[in-house]
């Protein structure tokens, strides 16, 4: 790592979409706000402790998941069926290890389901009624419907059904995801989802799928995607991130921003987040808006939602 580089760098992200000045009313803006510096706040606590970058993107996310502004756990979108679907995956660059699970029901914090899974399983993904068993017997923390499911988003399913509008009728609430470099200049991603609103057949997004949502490589970079996801799987996102880094030499920005048009022309909208062994924070979308913030160990921690702001 050289040494001008921030000792420890952390990006976050609460979803991109429809997302401006004239979608979200103030209160909804100063929530978001709040939720993104809280998690900003939990994050760094673990770098600047000297913790590694798994633990801190970990810690962001649930404090994200937590919060009902955004669509991840408390909060999250319904399925067609009224129910919460819930998706998320984790990645350590250090040793590419990375668990994930789609489709659970029950853990409070699916990001921490993840982290048991790839802690504590040999394998990288469960599904359904299988990874909320294994939450069970690894103590994750549970939920009930009471705790995930809030007025809003039946509202926004009733909506949808009688518009007969297959995609996620208000597109201002996303994914949440974090990326971070600690100081030892390992990289971790993760992120965290309910997919979209109305789903069907258990349907899954890029969120757990790791190389397309979330991807993390200490030879490159980490990335946590967020947006429509079945262009980002069809794009390798993550991945293909990764791989321009390290097999052409291109900047964060550059390769981020490079995959997002290809995700652009093939019809797809959202964003990324990118930081490196080296601390560089990035973020790229071709949204209107995209809930977003980074703090480091050399900057200030500080958010921002529209795409005009800084």
């Amino acid at each position: 790592m050289s040494t001008d580089a921030p000792r420890w760098t952390l990006v976050i992200h609460g979803g991109a979409g429809i997302i401006n000045r004239g979608v979200l009313t103030p209160e909804q803006d100063a929530g978001a706000r709040a939720g993104l510096f809280g998690a900003l706040e939990a994050g760094a606590a673990v770098l600047a402790g000297g913790g590694a970058a798994i633990d801190a993107v970990e810690a962001a996310v649930r404090v994200l998941e937590d919060d009902a502004h955004f669509n991840s756990a408390r909060g999250a979108v319904l399925t067609f069926e009224g129910k919460v679907e819930l998706d998320a995956a984790i990645m350590d660059g250090w040793d590419r290890s990375a668990g994930a699970v789609a489709g659970v029901s029950a853990a409070r914090n699916p990001v921490s389901l993840a982290r048991a899974v790839k802690d504590h399983s040999p394998h990288v993904l469960l599904t359904g009624a299988g990874a909320d068993t294994f939450a069970h017997e690894h103590g994750v923390e549970q939920a009930g419907e009471d705790w995930f499911v809030i007025p809003e988003r039946r509202a926004q399913l009733a909506a949808m059904k009688e518009s007969e509008d297959w995609f996620d009728v208000d597109m201002k609430y996303g994914t949440v995801g974090a990326v971070a470099c600690d100081a030892a200049g390992h990289v971790a991603a993760a992120t965290s989802t309910g997919g979209v609103t109305g789903k069907r057949w258990g349907r899954v997004g890029d969120s757990p799928l790791i190389g397309a949502g979330t991807y993390a490589d200490d030879r490159a970079c980490a990335v946590s995607a967020t947006g429509s996801g079945e262009y980002f799987i069809r794009e390798s996102v993550g991945h293909e991130i990764g791989a321009r880094v390290r097999m052409l030499g291109e900047s964060l920005q550059q390769a981020a921003d490079a995959v997002m048009a290809g995700v652009k022309e093939m019809g797809g909208s959202g964003g990324v987040i990118v930081t490196g062994p080296e601390g560089q924070p990035v973020w790229s979308f071709t949204t209107q808006g995209m809930y977003r913030g980074q703090v480091s160990a050399d900057s200030e921690a500080r958010v921002a939602i529209y795409a005009d702001e800084g």
